[in-house]
């Protein structure tokens, strides 16, 4: 049996982590002797060039590794022109939902090899035996990450009825003391979102949440800076429920809703009540308690008492409309080749 290369493999990759994403694509492609064309996404177009730059410096043969970068009005037009040719045998796609599935649709006339990394509407939990105070230094770090713009930040937090007035509490003082800012400035812990339409989405979440009857216990406002007016204040919601817009859609933003349950089943339907499945996250000190909902859980990765996923040893990808395939780990490397059966006879 032999694993062989896939062939040339077109990477798509999304803005939010421009240095780690294409990184991620490139190297098991490489390291698997496929070559690469590479379409970063417009809004950070310079890293992926440096990148590929430092490459040839470091002795890369040409055509190895290549860089397509398009506007947003001529992308389309560059990936169908991808999918249609027999000469690209595998898309690797990290980005939204709609795109992955139209990236599948037209990529089925030439039986493509696909890895898709998708959406994701990310649970983070808190049962009634959790340690507060680390789950609310989890949500810190991990729904407030690079401004919550992640495709694995907690979306929808679930609390426990018994702690759910004390974690509420104290989340909100911790999330009030962020300073918003640009990276310029020393003491800034919230940078600004990608885009305008990402600070319209989030202050159509909130008001969504807000009329539906959420309360703002903290945030809740855009935030005009000297730099400009692609902030949000980082935000927490009480009273958050299913119905609401930021229950069905990623927020891709500092907003962290609250929402109240009351037992274990309640919390599991409620969590797996969304067609994505990427990552979920919960804290708990029942041994029992974790295993049961570490399997119950619709998701391709699982944080237990912790929130830092993701690592270059561990196999990255999601579940049902978060797409599949694997990046990191063996795994990972696997999606690059294909076997080849080998069967001979007559050497006597």
């Amino acid at each position: 049996m032999l694993k062989e290369p896939v062939g040339v493999v077109a990477a798509i990759t999304p803005w939010n982590f421009p240095l780690a994403m294409i990184a991620r694509k490139i190297a098991p492609a490489l390291a698997a002797g496929c070559t690469v064309v590479a379409k970063p996404a417009e809004d950070t177009p310079l890293t992926a060039l440096a990148l590929v730059w430092l490459a040839q410096q470091a002795g890369m043969p040409a055509g190895v590794l290549n860089i397509v970068t398009a506007s947003r009005e001529h992308t389309p037009g560059m990936v169908d022109a991808w999918l249609a040719d027999s000469r690209v045998r595998k898309i690797t796609f990290t980005g939204s939902t709609p795109v992955g599935k139209h990236l599948a649709r037209e990529s089925a006339a030439t039986l493509k090899k696909l890895s898709l990394e998708l959406g994701g509407n990310a649970p983070f939990i808190v049962f009634e035996d959790a340690d507060l105070d680390a789950a609310v230094d989890g949500l810190m770090a991990f729904k407030f990450r690079n401004g919550g713009q992640t495709c694995v930040c907690p979306n929808r937090v679930y609390v426990h009825d018994t702690v759910h007035d004390a974690f509420v509490e104290c989340l909100a003082q911790r999330v009030g003391a962020l300073h918003v800012g640009p990276a310029t400035e020393e003491a800034a812990q919230i940078g600004p979102m990608i885009n305008a339409r990402a600070v319209l989405k989030i202050a159509r979440h909130v008001e969504d949440a807000v009329a539906r009857g959420a309360r703002v216990v903290t945030g809740g406002k855009r935030v005009r800076t000297a730099d400009g007016p692609h902030y949000y204040a980082p935000t927490v919601l009480a009273d958050a429920a299913p119905a609401m817009e930021l229950s069905c859609e990623e927020t891709f933003g500092p907003v962290a809703p609250i929402f109240r349950f009351r037992d274990e089943a309640e919390v599991i339907r409620d969590a797996n009540d969304t067609p994505f499945g990427l990552a979920a996250y919960f804290y708990s000190s029942d041994i029992r308690r974790i295993w049961r909902v570490a399997q119950a859980l619709e998701t391709g990765m699982v944080g237990i008492n912790e929130g830092a996923i993701a690592a270059e040893a561990a196999p990255f990808g999601g579940v049902k409309e978060s797409g599949y395939g694997r990046e990191g780990s063996r795994h990972g490397l696997d999606d690059y080749m294909h076997t080849k059966y080998l069967c001979q006879g007559q050497l006597g």
